[in-house]
């Protein structure tokens, strides 16, 4: 790019920067009243902030190294907020990097994204919004993670992401006799990537979970207009896509089929970085989508974001289906679950049922949508099964 070379001719080459901690934060707007106003937020909850005020100045700063955090503008002279973040991801700089604007727009937000901007904030700023994105930043920056990914590794990630495929498991519904859903689950063809695990990994460890999230939900489209006898398709979301922008625009492939896809929220424990998540649902409502939260029973997490999002749907914890038949604590932990649900009108998704045994506790407690192996193991098909 024409201006990265402008940039870095005057930087210290990315093997000389230095490791020594400069400040929390480099605060980047050419609007010296907004970075005054934006330092004073910083400094009063206990950050250190370095300044500057065009992006040339910025990237020779963050290529020498020393911050946690660089929160920018997008739009300034010279190069803008978008294409700062885009030199420093080209020369291996993977700080983590806050965007802000007074002129908020799809393309930019989009943009942002995909050049792995942790948060997209609109002016004028909201302190609270500013301090949770450089919180989440913060952490971002200090879990451990590989500055550089290995050259191999990074090649078969690439080929893992050209060989995706989907994998359907029904969810069978007793009083239907058959499945009224299906959850896709990805796979790959690439050695080392074969299970999400690995997948998601590699992409939280370097930024590819947008690209990830968005080529799933690309091959979930082409499946949605091939579920069999109306069922609804569950769609996994990472809580990191409730920050891309593709999610939510109505011309994206998957809001084609809005009406017949339940996203099903997992990593719920990052859900709490997302600030303005209560908008971010009634959004995706208003495309036609439904919710599910996944591992009810797990633990704190999962009974907050039921209760922060009211999904239609909720899966029951599989540690709870284990062995229900002969434990009478989690029948009785199953079956006040059951009740709430009901009270409340979510449906009850009981997952991992394996056996027999599991199938009769489950229709005994007024349990009546299940999926597990019980009923049949994940396929690249849509499995028609009988209950």
């Amino acid at each position: 790019m024409p201006f990265s070379k402008t940039v870095m001719d005057s930087t210290t080459p990315p093997s000389m920067t230095s490791t020594r901690k400069r400040a929390d934060v480099l605060l980047v707007d050419d609007d010296k009243l907004v970075l005054r106003a934006v330092e004073r937020i910083l400094v009063a909850s206990g950050y250190t902030v370095d300044k500057a005020e065009d992006g040339q100045a910025a990237a020779r700063d963050a290529m020498m190294g020393g911050y946690d955090v660089i929160v920018s503008d997008i739009h300034m002279p010279g190069i803008t907020g978008t294409e700062l973040l885009d030199v420093l991801r080209s020369y291996g700089c993977d700080v983590p990097v806050v965007l802000m604007t007074g002129s908020p727009s799809l393309e930019t937000a989009r943009e942002a994204v995909e050049l792995g901007a942790v948060q997209y904030l609109t002016k004028p700023i909201d302190r609270e919004a500013l301090l949770k994105a450089v919180t989440r930043a913060r952490q971002i920056h200090r879990k451990p993670r590989t500055a550089m990914p290995d050259p191999a590794q990074a090649a078969s990630f690439e080929r893992a992401l050209g060989s995706l495929w989907m994998a359907y498991q029904p969810i069978v519904s007793l009083a239907a006799h058959g499945p009224i859903a299906y959850e896709a689950l990805v796979r790959s063809r690439e050695p080392g990537f074969l299970n999400p695990s690995p997948l998601l990994e590699y992409g939280e460890q370097h930024g590819r979970l947008p690209e990830l999230g968005r080529a799933i939900r690309e091959l979930c489209a082409d499946a949605a207009a091939h579920v069999p006898n109306g069922a609804l398709l569950f769609v996994n979301v990472h809580a990191e896509d409730l920050f891309d922008a593709d999610l939510f625009s109505a011309s994206s492939p998957l809001s084609s089929y809005s009406e017949r896809v339940v996203l099903e929220i997992t990593e719920r424990g990052a859900i709490d970085e997302v600030s303005d998540l209560v908008d971010r649902v009634r959004r995706l409502r208003a495309l036609g989508f439904r919710l599910a939260i996944d591992d009810l029973g797990a633990g704190y997490a999962g009974l907050t974001s039921v209760a922060v999002l009211e999904p239609e749907f909720v899966k029951l914890d599989m540690s709870l289906t284990r062995d229900l038949a002969s434990s009478p604590l989690r029948r009785r932990l199953v079956a006040s679950m059951v009740e709430t649900c009901r009270d409340v009108g979510m449906r009850l998704v009981a997952e991992g049922v394996e056996t027999v045994h599991e199938l009769h506790a489950l229709r005994e407690l007024g349990c009546d949508l299940l999926q597990g192996y019980y009923f049949a193991r994940p396929s690249a098909e849509f499995v028609k099964v009988a209950a």
